[in-house]
C-alpha cells in the first residue's frame, strides 16, 4: 500500500495502464521475466501483491473520478467548487445527465480492470516460486484474490453485468478475447466474487496476526466482512448474518472523529483501509490529489472545493449527533488542529473525513481511504435481522451505532420504522466514505432521495452506470449497453 520502488523489471510488468481505445491491452504482461528465478523470492512475490495495493492510491482509482461517481452523483453532495469551474465532467455528474463518454466511468472502469490485471499477474506467477516462503506464498495469494473481489464489487454494483477477465490474456487467441469482451451476468459476477472471498478467508490471517507495517494488509476479518457485504447487495440475508458473526476481533471506537484523523488509523474498528502517507519523496504518496481536490476553496482556502456536503445530509443528522461535526467542515469554523476556515470560502461546506492536518495544500497527504469498519458489520447484521423479521434483535444493534453517536435509543420497534432508521444510520455513519449511492440504489430509494435533492433519478436507467463508450466500441455486438444509455 506504501508506494514500494519495485525492481524496474517488475515495475513494468505490473504498471498495466492499457489504451483508450482497448481495455485489455496488457501487452506490459509481455515484460514478466519469463524467468521466474528473478522474482523468485519472499521481497520478489511480495512486490507483485504490493503493486495491487498501490493501485489505489491512483487518482482515478481513489480521487477526482471515483469521488463523482458515488458522491458527487449522490445526495450526499454537490459538486461544489466555484461555478464556472465543472471539474471535467462533476457538473453533468451532478446534474445526473451524464451518457456513456462521461469521462469518470471511463476513469473508474480503466482502474479497476488494470487493478484486476494486476491481481491476475500475481496468481499467475506465484505458482512457478518455489523459493518462497510456502506461508507467505498462501496469504500473498489470498490478498491479491481478496483485492481481485473487491474490484468486481466495485463493478458490479456500478455497471451491473461485467466482463470476467481471470487469468492474463492470451496473446493472439481470438476465442480468448471474445470470451473477456462479452458481459457475464449478475448473478455470475457475484458467484465469482464470491468464490474470491472464499478462497481469501482460507488463506489470509486475523488481523491480529500483522505488525508493524503489515496492519495495511488484507485479513481474514476483512475478506468476511466483504462477503457478507456482497451478501447484503443479493439479499441473502441470512448468510449476511453468518460471516458478520465471523467478522471478530473488532470493536468501535469510542471517538467517532477519531478514526478519520492521522491518530486513529488502523485502529479496532477499522477492517479494512487504504493508507496514504504524506509528501512527494520516497517512501510512498497518498491517494493523488484527495484532499487537496475537496479542501476549502476561495479567499482563505486550500483546496478546489469539490465534493461538497448537501444541505440536506447537515439537516439530517439530530441534535447532539457527534457525526455532524466529524463529517463537515463549516464555513467560518475552526478545525480540530487549530486551522481556521474563513467566512469567504467558496462553498458553505466541505468533506471532513478527506482532510490533512499535516500536509497543507499537497498532491500527496496522509489521509486514508475507509472501506470498511466495524460500524457496517453492525448495520449489516441488523438490516439482515430486520428483514428477517427478527426486529427486536436488530435494535440493540442500531442502538450501538446511536449510543456512539452521542444519540439515545432509537424509538421505532416497527420492521417497516426500523428499516428507514437502519438506512438513515448508514447515510449518516457512512457519509462521504462511498457507499450513498450505491446505497440508495440497492435499497429502492433512490427516486425519492434525490428528487429530495433537487435532481431527478430515472428509473430503469439509473440504477446503472453506462458501460464506457470505448469499451462498447470494442465490444461490438458481444455486450450490450445499459438501458437508458
Amino acid at each position: 500500500m506504501k508506494r514500494i520502488y519495485i525492481s524496474m523489471f517488475v515495475l513494468s510488468g505490473l504498471l498495466f495502464t492499457g489504451c483508450s481505445d482497448d481495455f485489455l491491452d496488457v501487452e506490459s504482461t509481455e515484460s514478466i521475466p519469463a524467468d521466474p528465478a528473478l522474482v523468485n523470492s519472499d521481497a520478489g512475490a511480495s512486490s507483485f501483491v504490493t503493486a495491487i495495493y498501490n493501485q489505489f492510491l491512483g487518482w482515478d482509482m481513489s480521487s477526482f473520478g471515483w469521488n463523482a461517481v458515488t458522491s458527487i452523483i449522490s445526495d450526499d453532495a454537490d459538486k461544489g467548487s466555484d461555478p464556472g469551474d465543472a471539474g471535467g465532467d462533476k457538473d453533468i455528474m451532478d446534474a445526473l445527465t451524464y451518457n456513456a463518454s462521461t469521462p469518470s466511468f471511463q476513469s473508474t472502469w480503466n482502474a479497476n480492470y488494470a487493478g484486476i490485471n494486476r491481481c491476475n499477474q500475481a496468481l499467475a506467477i506465484f505458482p512457478k516460486l518455489d523459493q518462497v516462503t510456502p506461508s507467505l506464498k498462501v496469504r500473498l495469494e489470498g490478498e491479491a484474490k481478496f483485492m481481485r473481489a473487491f474490484m468486481y464489487f466495485t463493478l458490479v454494483k456500478g455497471y451491473g453485468g461485467v466482463p470476467i477477465v481471470d487469468h492474463l490474456p492470451i496473446p493472439g487467441n481470438d476465442s480468448d478475447r471474445i470470451m473477456q469482451l462479452t458481459r457475464k451476468t449478475p448473478a455470475e459476477v457475484y458467484a465469482f466474487i464470491e468464490k474470491d472471498l472464499t478462497d481469501a478467508i482460507a488463506n489470509l490471517p486475523e488481523k491480529s496476526a500483522y505488525t508493524g507495517k503489515d496492519v495495511v494488509r488484507a485479513s481474514k476479518g476483512a475478506a468476511y466482512a466483504l462477503l457478507a457485504k456482497v451478501n447484503l447487495y443479493q439479499k441473502n440475508w441470512q448468510k449476511v448474518i453468518d460471516n458478520c458473526d465471523k467478522v471478530t476481533g473488532y470493536s468501535l471506537v469510542s471517538d467517532y472523529s477519531l478514526q478519520f484523523k492521522k491518530e486513529g488509523e488502523f485502529g479496532s474498528e477499522s477492517i479494512f483501509e487504504i493508507d496514504g502517507i504524506g509528501g512527494t519523496s520516497s517512501p510512498g504518496f497518498g491517494i493523488g490529489n484527495y484532499t487537496v481536490s475537496q479542501a476549502p476553496r476561495g479567499a482563505g482556502g486550500w483546496g478546489w472545493g469539490f465534493n461538497t456536503p448537501t444541505e440536506g445530509l447537515a439537516n439530517a443528522y439530530e441534535a447532539g449527533d457527534v457525526r455532524r461535526a466529524a463529517t463537515i467542515i463549516f464555513r467560518g469554523s475552526v478545525l480540530y488542529d487549530g486551522r481556521e476556515v474563513p467566512s469567504t470560502v467558496a462553498n458553505a461546506r466541505y468533506n471532513y473525513k478527506a482532510y490533512s492536518s499535516s500536509f497543507y495544500n499537497q498532491e500527496f497527504t496522509d489521509t486514508n481511504l475507509r472501506y470498511l469498519r466495524y460500524a457496517e458489520v453492525i448495520l449489516m447484521k441488523a438490516e439482515a435481522l430486520n428483514e428477517l423479521g427478527q426486529t427486536s434483535a436488530a435494535i440493540p444493534l442500531v442502538n450501538q451505532i446511536r449510543h456512539r453517536a452521542g444519540l439515545g435509543d432509537t424509538p421505532f420497534t416497527s420492521q417497516t420504522d426500523i428499516r428507514k432508521a437502519i438506512y438513515k444510520e448508514r447515510r449518516l455513519e457512512f457519509a462521504f466514505e462511498h457507499d450513498r449511492w450505491f446505497d440508495i440504489v440497492r435499497t429502492g430509494q433512490a427516486e425519492a432521495a434525490m428528487a429530495a435533492d433537487g435532481k431527478t433519478f430515472i428509473v430503469g436507467k439509473h440504477e446503472l452506470w453506462p458501460l464506457p463508450t470505448t469499451f462498447m466500441r470494442e465490444a461490438g455486438t458481444l455486450s450490450q449497453q445499459n438501458p437508458g444509455y
